[in-house]
This record gives C-alpha cells, sequence and structure tokens, in this order.
C-alpha cells in the first residue's frame, strides 16, 4: 500500500484514490510494450501519472479537479495537462494536433460517470489500447467477470465488444482505495478490433439500435423491433437468418446474433 497523502476526495466527482501497488504496477505495465502514446483521464493526484511518465512515453492527462494539475506537474510537463472536464473535450482534435495514433488510454474513471465516458471513448478511432478501472457492476456489463455464471446479453456489452476484445486484467477490492468505496471494482484490458463487424462509422446507429432493443430486455424481441422496424416480413426474415424466435428475450442473444440481426434490419 502507499503512505502517500491525498487531498480530499470529492464525493461528487466519484473519487476513490487507487493505493494498491500491485494494482498500480498492473494497470501502468498493461501496454506499454505496444503503445506510441498515453492518454491518462481523471489522473487525480498522480498515483498512476508517475509511474506512466517514467515509461518514456508521450503522455497527456485531462483532469476536471481543479486541485490537481499543481500535483501533476511534477510529473507532465504543464502544457500537457488539460483542465477540462472529460465529457466534454474534444480528443480526436488533440490526438491530430499532436500526430498521434495507436493511443493507450488509462483511467481510474469516476464511478459516477464510467458508463458515458465509455461509449465516447469507443467511439474514437485513435485510441487502440485501454485499461480501465470500473465499479465491478458496471465492469460487468461491459465483460463476463464471472465466467461460471451465465452472462446475460446488454446493450453495453454488446457496444463494447463490437470494437473492442476485452478482458479482465485484474478484480480489485475496496480495501485498494482511500478513501475505500462500498464497492467492489474490476480493472478491464481492451484492444481495438481493426475490422469490427459493425465498422465505426455505423456506431450511432448500432447504438440507437441497442438502446431500442434493450430498453425492454425481457420484452418479446418480435414486439420490441416492430417499433424499430415497422416492416414485420423483414424482422420475421432477421430474426430467422439468426436463428432466432419473434418470442425470445433480447437478453438471450450471442453478441454474433445481435450483430446480425443490426445489419439484417438496416435501411
Amino acid at each position: 500500500m502507499s503512505d502517500q497523502k491525498f487531498p480530499q476526495a470529492n464525493k461528487s466527482l466519484g473519487q476513490h484514490f487507487l493505493i494498491d501497488q500491485n494494482v498500480i504496477e498492473l494497470i501502468t505495465t498493461n501496454f506499454t510494450e505496444v503503445a506510441k502514446n498515453v492518454l491518462e483521464v481523471g489522473p487525480g493526484p498522480g498515483v498512476l501519472t508517475k509511474h506512466l511518465a517514467s515509461k518514456d512515453l508521450p503522455i497527456f492527462l485531462v483532469e476536471k479537479d481543479a486541485r490537481f494539475p499543481a500535483l501533476l506537474k511534477e510529473y507532465v510537463n504543464e502544457d500537457d495537462i488539460f483542465l477540462h472536464d472529460a465529457l466534454k473535450f474534444d480528443f480526436e482534435e488533440k490526438f491530430k494536433e499532436k500526430n498521434w495514433k495507436d493511443v493507450w488510454l488509462v483511467s481510474n474513471l469516476p464511478y459516477n460517470v464510467s458508463s458515458p465516458l465509455l461509449v465516447q471513448f469507443l467511439q474514437l478511432p485513435s485510441i487502440k489500447y485501454m485499461t480501465l478501472m470500473f465499479q465491478r457492476e458496471v465492469a460487468d456489463k461491459a465483460f463476463p467477470i464471472d465466467t461460471r455464471v451465465g452472462k446475460a446479453m446488454n446493450s453495453l456489452l454488446a457496444l463494447t465488444q463490437n470494437y473492442f476484445e476485452v478482458s479482465l486484467l485484474c478484480k480489485v477490492p475496496q480495501g485498494a482505495f482511500q478513501p475505500p468505496p462500498k464497492v467492489e471494482s474490476a480493472v478491464l484490458s481492451f484492444v481495438r478490433r481493426d475490422e469490427p463487424l459493425i465498422p465505426l462509422a455505423e456506431f450511432k446507429a448500432y447504438e440507437r439500435f441497442l438502446r431500442h432493443l434493450f430498453r425492454f430486455k425481457r420484452k418479446q424481441v418480435g414486439k420490441i423491433l416492430k417499433s424499430y422496424q415497422t416492416d414485420i416480413d423483414k424482422v420475421n426474415e432477421a430474426l430467422s437468418a439468426v436463428g432466432r424466435d419473434r418470442t425470445d428475450r433480447a437478453e438471450s442473444f450471442k453478441l454474433e446474433e445481435i450483430q446480425k440481426l443490426y445489419i439484417g434490419l438496416k435501411d
């Protein structure tokens, strides 16, 4: 564990500072052998930053809390620290300005905005690798952590795994943080797929389809899809093509079935 002293955690920003050195080491060495550049989002007081900055890779930081840039300057050039809300930051413009590709994104994601941030990151083509810390419950929606339990399909899983190969890097107990959160956490490792079945240009359309499909995930898909695609024959054909029936539930579908269903129903 770390003996580093931290400022008061801001609960409204979902802050929990990582102090477990084993977890820190796993995160900050995850993609050092293949990444060309590093982006850290929400570095806080620099627990991960000081390790990432020692890897001899170009790095920049995006941090919302105005208390931290002064601390982060110890590890990163001041010009590479951006005081900004990550949900509103134009990452691709910054990558273009720096001529960055094959970016490795690292983040101990704020629990209160982890899902929208993940959806935002999925859409950034310059990001090839990601090492992200989530609340265990959210991580389990993007990747079935406990393989002994059958995982119900959901929109975040179908969206994430179309664009990235995902694996579990480690589980993280409450005691690995200061202050300890009320829940367990998990770190997921992401590698972008070179040729996803649904291309990145169709991200918004695919996301809308998934939100519609899983809005009432326990309803029969035939009834759900009737309001998405008014051509009932087309709905029946698309379901038949993936070996599914109108009475099936969306949460029982496999990823490839969801993908092919979307393709079959596209205008």
